[in-house]
């Protein structure tokens, strides 16, 4: 699939850095380094806590200095014309001024709530959250984090939000019309049907109760929405067939021995004869990037 689901080609290698070399204001560096547990992908660790996450980045300041800071950069720039977020990304691109990128503090919000606040294993990854800023924001935009939950921030160091930090491997941008633009349509289905349906079925896969990204079982789905388009087709084959998506489960698959692997079950009820069909395919969760074992295909109750 292309953009924005390629945008993460190659995000299946396995990260080179294991500590972040950033500094966050209020918090030790000891404190924000994962555990060897957490971040050894190679190293027999069986608890590691993987995050597959699809929500907004916003940055926020975290101390009244770095916003006094930030507040005298952009006076020195040429922002006229600008609206707040514009200059906010105009300022933050510039190289000059990556010591502010770095200072503040990038926040995920999942369905409205804050969930996670983000840190890069890598320094140079800086970049994408800077990336993440859009000129001109919209309700659909969306970004996408991949990494390992980190212990929950102090108090003091995103301006009292305590929630999980977030060390991320992977992250990447899109919006959510861009995202099923770029799912393969079916020559037979009409352009409008078709965009319907991938519609409907990634706003029920992201309205999942409490989807953060952190269970086995929302993260198998999310890697699903944004990187598996057999989905979004098979959703809209059976919308043109008078059937409804009556529900979408997640079990763990008899294959599942040394590795973790997961049954993603799409239900589909004929809304005139109710009958039920089911399809499904295999996902391996076992490490931080979820990949496709068994491709979309009939499944069939044991």
């Amino acid at each position: 699939m292309d953009q924005p689901h390629a945008a993460a080609a190659g995000q299946d290698e396995g990260p080179v850095a294991l500590t972040p070399q950033i500094s966050v204001p209020g918090i030790e560096r000891s404190r924000l380094t994962p555990s060897a547990s957490q971040v050894c992908p190679t190293c027999g660790a069986t608890t590691s806590s993987y995050v597959y996450a699809i929500g907004r980045i916003e940055p926020r300041f975290p101390l009244p200095s770095i916003e006094k800071e930030f507040a005298q950069t952009t006076g020195r720039a040429d922002t006229a014309g600008l609206t707040d977020r514009q200059a906010i990304q105009k300022v933050l691109s510039q190289r000059s001024n990556r010591y502010l990128a770095r200072q503040l503090c990038w926040v995920m919000t999942i369905e409205g709530l804050e969930n996670y606040i983000l840190l890069p294993r890598d320094p140079l990854d800086v970049d994408l959250l800077i990336e993440s800023l859009r000129p001109t924001p919209t309700p659909l935009d969306l970004d996408v984090a991949i990494g390992m939950k980190g212990p929950v921030a102090a108090t003091d160091v995103c301006n009292g939000l305590v929630v999980p930090i977030l060390f991320f491997d992977q992250l990447y941008s899109f919006d959510r019309d861009s995202l099923i633009k770029g799912i393969p349509r079916p020559e037979q289905m009409q352009p409008e049907a078709f965009t319907a349906a991938a519609a409907e079925l990634f706003d029920r896969i992201m309205q999942m109760a409490d989807n953060a990204g952190a269970t086995d079982n929302h993260r198998a789905l999310n890697y699903l929405a944004v990187r598996y388009p057999a989905i979004y087709a098979k959703a809209a084959e059976n919308f043109a067939a008078n059937s409804s998506l009556s529900s979408l489960s997640v079990t763990p698959s008899s294959l599942s021995g040394a590795r973790k692997i997961l049954d993603v079950i799409f239900s589909f009820t004929n809304r005139s004869t109710d009958v039920i069909e089911k399809f499904f395919c295999r996902v391996d969760i076992t490490d931080e990037f979820p990949f496709l074992i068994t491709k979309l295909s009939s499944y069939y109750d044991r």
